[in-house]
């Protein structure tokens, strides 16, 4: 997500404002402690019947965050802008391959550095203004304006030269070098209408949940820490319809009543993600369907490498040596998950177990320790509370203190655990969640979101000055201008390896995330690997 000569990033109040988030794709678990709002307005849909029933899904994050579809990271605002708005080319949940959504038809030949798309005729905005090329050229101005920080700025500036109006109907793309990872992404890039965004103050009320588009679904109210509501656009004509007339989104980040609200003979919701492992059995036994999507969610561990001994790249292996991965995954995550073998998990289309792999070996762990010359090491780990995070911390701690390390346990609110970083304050080591698959699969995407040389990520850890970094991050941008897609492939897997060794920002187990429905009532559901559901395939029983 991150480019390779990025402009500079927003100050983290303010990314933290227009993305809503520390990134669902950065800290997706993490997001927002809040509550679910009053109960007044979470309407269950009870109201219709049949075809004509109001779906009822329960989002287990904050629906408060940015909405804006080409700043936000927002688990809960991603998933629904996929509803409501489309880009030139849309990508499959599952599968991310790319599809004509507001486009006709996705380029033939992607080697080149001229991509040409047609606009979907008919196509309106929710408003029943018609759908035109300077809604796209405004969408494409925005994202590359160098006096504009977006967070889509990353995906797109470091490959795409400019957006050009054609005529009404018909828009260009150019590129700065042929780059055919890049289709994939211009699902990030969410066309808005620029008759109404362009106006003072629009931006803002994007933030705020302000969201017309042109998909198959509207946005009806929005009520922030409790729920949205959608119907039917009825005169979508794209390729994936509404197959729901009316949809309330209730958000519950409290995992209790989350599960309360799709469980047993009286559940207010036939769907629910972010289902806690504890819970999988009883959702099954009363008749729902549970199933995981095993992606890029992991714990990961960042050291701050200007504290010592984190310096010392041996302190860093040591200690994720020392952890008891397959423990943490039994009694934490009930066997969810998998140790990393790499920076990408095992269903990655560019993963290779690096060169590097940290197998439980305290015996190693503590040679490592001794070879960097450190005794009576103390470690307090400053951690976000999300729950299931929280829950594998013990196995760390009892690994480190296994090995001699005296380790204190700090979990706290994810603000808060940022705001230090923000202001620079000391610390030792982080631990966190991470899922850039929200934006997708492409390993050069997900690498630069937690690479480069002004990264967000790299400068809390206090590393990009390092010689390593340096040659990291010029190795990091040969293999985003490589053109052939083996070679790309290969280039990417060999600078893991170097992330791998370096350890300085590093995944310990990938897990899966588990979404919850109600077979009787829905058919079509296909579980994410991400947070969010994705329900422009599924359809009443």
């Amino acid at each position: 997500m991150r480019d390779v000569n990025p402009a500079p990033a927003p100050h983290r109040r303010s990314f933290l404002k227009y993305t809503g988030a520390l990134g669902a794709a950065a800290l997706s678990s993490t997001l927002g402690a809040c509550s679910s709002g009053p109960e007044s307005t979470n309407d269950t849909g009870g109201s219709g019947s049949g075809a004509n029933a109001t779906l009822t899904a329960v989002i287990g994050y904050g629906n408060d965050g940015s909405w804006d579809p080409n700043q936000t990271a927002s688990a809960f605002c991603m998933a629904a802008n996929n509803h409501v708005y489309e880009g030139l080319l849309d990508t499959d949940p599952i599968s991310r391959e790319p599809y004509a959504a507001l486009a006709t038809q996705v380029p033939a030949d992607l080697t080149g550095t001229s991509w040409k798309f047609a606009l979907r005729a008919g196509a309106t905005f929710h408003d029943g203004k018609p759908v035109t090329a300077d809604d796209v050229v405004f969408v494409f101005d925005r994202i590359l304006d160098p006096k504009t920080q977006t967070l889509a700025k990353g995906f797109f500036a470091p490959w795409l030269k400019e957006v050009r109006k054609i005529d009404a109907r018909n828009v260009e793309l150019v590129l700065k070098f042929p780059f055919p990872e890049g289709v994939s992404r211009l699902t990030l890039a969410k066309i808005m209408p620029k008759h109404v965004f362009s106006q003072p103050g629009a931006w803002d009320d994007a933030i705020k949940g302000k969201a017309i588009g042109s998909g198959p679904y509207r946005q009806t109210a929005h009520h922030p820490k409790s729920n949205t509501t959608f119907e039917a656009f009825t005169a979508y004509n794209g390729p994936r319809r509404a197959a729901f007339k009316k949809m309330n989104w209730l958000t519950i980040v409290d995992a209790a009543p989350r599960v309360a609200k799709i469980s047993g003979a009286s559940a207010g919701a036939q769907i629910a993600d972010n289902i806690p492992y504890a819970n999988i059995a009883q959702l099954r036994k009363g008749g729902m369907t549970v199933q995981g999507g095993a992606g890029m969610n992991n714990l990961f561990l960042m050291f701050n490498t200007k504290h010592k001994p984190f310096d010392d790249v041996r302190v860093r292996q040591a200690l994720h040596y020392a952890i008891d991965t397959d423990k943490m995954i039994e009694v934490a995550l009930k066997g969810h998950g998998k140790p990393s073998a790499s920076f990408l998990n095992e269903a990655n289309p560019s993963y290779r177990p690096a060169k590097t792999v940290y197998s439980y070996d305290p015996e190693k762990a503590k040679k490592l320790l001794k070879e960097a010359g450190v005794e009576k090491l103390s470690i307090e780990i400053l951690s976000v509370n999300v729950s299931w995070i929280v829950d594998c911390l013990p196995t760390v701690k009892a690994s480190w203190d296994a090995i001699g390390v005296e380790t204190t346990l700090s979990p706290q609110e994810t603000t808060a655990v940022f705001t230090k970083m923000d202001q620079k304050q000391d610390y030792q080591v982080v631990a966190a969640a991470s899922n850039p698959n929200q934006f997708g699969l492409d390993a050069d995407l997900i690498m630069h979101y937690n690479y480069g040389p002004q990264n967000l990520w790299m400068g809390y850890a206090r590393w990009a000055g390092d010689p390593v970094a340096r040659q990291l991050f010029k190795d990091m941008d040969r293999a985003t201008r490589e053109p052939d897609a083996d070679k790309k492939k290969t280039m990417i897997q060999d600078y893991i390896d170097v992330v791998a060794e370096q350890a300085v920002l590093y995944p310990v187990v990938h897990n899966e995330l588990m979404t919850a429905w109600n077979p009787r009532r829905l058919a079509g559901i296909r579980p994410q690997p991400y947070p969010g559901i994705n329900l422009l395939q599924a359809k009443w029983v």
